[in-house]
């Protein structure tokens, strides 16, 4: 992409990167006040089916507030206000995200995105054919493990406990001391439901919906990412308009997955422009022709495993593609 086409298309984003205050408070206090119903009517509710169908639907409603977290965290919504600075502050230490290495290394990943050699941080990595095949088994086996869905249907214990806590705790106790305190307040909350209520108040209050919302999370992220059609360029080559159309997907959805998910199916308009709050990112794809041309994926199974096959970069073919048998 042209470099002066790059700048008037990221300008033609500036109308709708504008929040509108009230709909961010809407959003964010109905959504939160829906999350704690859920989990009140799991708590409360007897019977199997009926814990089960509100500690899914907690599931679903944890995925959207982190989708308006994630948007607090690029300063987009709710900016300098006190109320929402501490509302966000204990979700994301609830949801098991300290803020700070969540908000360092997701802006590594915007700035970043679909650079082949320092995509990784934040992201899922990606190594060309040649330096898969090159790389001992050792560097093979962990690429394909961090890669595998496996790692992202348990992402729960891999990507969150492990990865945003413990790892990052490890690499600096005094930079991310408050990621050992959040897996502790973590545990001691699991132990504590799990004594004093028994079995089913843990699952189905506490572990299914943490369990199933990370992993939404965990694959929706690789998926609008990861994808047929997606490109990654050398640090040279790279430019952030390019990256933002050509290496993130725009996921279709239904209109109740769309509100789950807080639209984060248009994850090229958010690497395009994320000042654009989640409730304009329609409205912007409606506005803007250049953006309505972007690769489409959806959740339906077919585009599940299309986007799971791909394990390298390519640069002969230009294509993300699976390991050769």
């Amino acid at each position: 992409m042209h470099a002066s086409s790059e700048k008037e298309l990221i300008l033609s984003t500036k109308p709708f990167a504008k929040e509108i205050r009230w709909k961010s408070w809407y959003y964010t206090l109905s959504t939160t006040i829906l999350l704690i119903a859920g989990l009140f009517a799991a708590f409360l509710f007897h019977g199997i089916l009926i814990k089960l169908f509100f500690s899914v639907l907690s599931a679903l409603l944890l995925s959207r507030m982190f989708i308006i977290f994630h948007d607090f965290q690029h300063h987009t919504i709710l900016n300098k206000s006190f109320a929402a600075n501490i509302l966000f502050t204990i979700f994301g230490a609830y949801m098991i995200t300290p803020p700070s290495i969540w908000k360092r290394s997701h802006d590594h990943h915007h700035n970043n995105n679909a650079k082949l050699y320092s995509a990784s941080i934040g992201s899922y990595p990606i190594m060309t054919k040649q330096k898969f095949y090159t790389a001992d088994k050792k560097e093979q086996k962990i690429y394909l493990a961090i890669r595998h869905p496996l790692n992202m249907f348990f992402s729960y214990f891999t990507m969150f406990m492990f990865g945003m806590c413990v790892r990052s705790f490890l690499s600096s106790k005094k930079r991310h001391w408050d990621s050992a305190v959040v897996i502790l307040i973590h545990i001691s909350i699991a132990v504590f439901l799990w004594i004093q209520f028994g079995w089913q108040i843990w699952f189905f209050v506490f572990f299914l919906p943490f369990f199933l919302s990370h992993m939404l999370g965990a694959y929706l992220f690789y998926a609008q990412h990861n994808f047929p059609g997606a490109t990654y360029r050398c640090n040279t080559e790279w430019s952030y308009a390019a990256a933002a159309l050509e290496s993130s997907s725009y996921m279709k959805m239904g209109k109740l997955w769309q509100w789950f998910t807080a639209n984060i199916g248009y994850h090229h308009i958010h690497h395009l422009n994320c000042k654009i709050p989640f409730y304009r990112l329609p409205e912007a794809m409606e506005h803007i022709p250049a953006l309505q041309r972007a690769t489409v994926t959806t959740l339906r199974p077919k585009d599940i495993v299309a986007c799971l096959r791909l394990k390298v970069w390519d640069p002969e073919r230009n294509a993300m593609v699976a390991l050769d048998r």
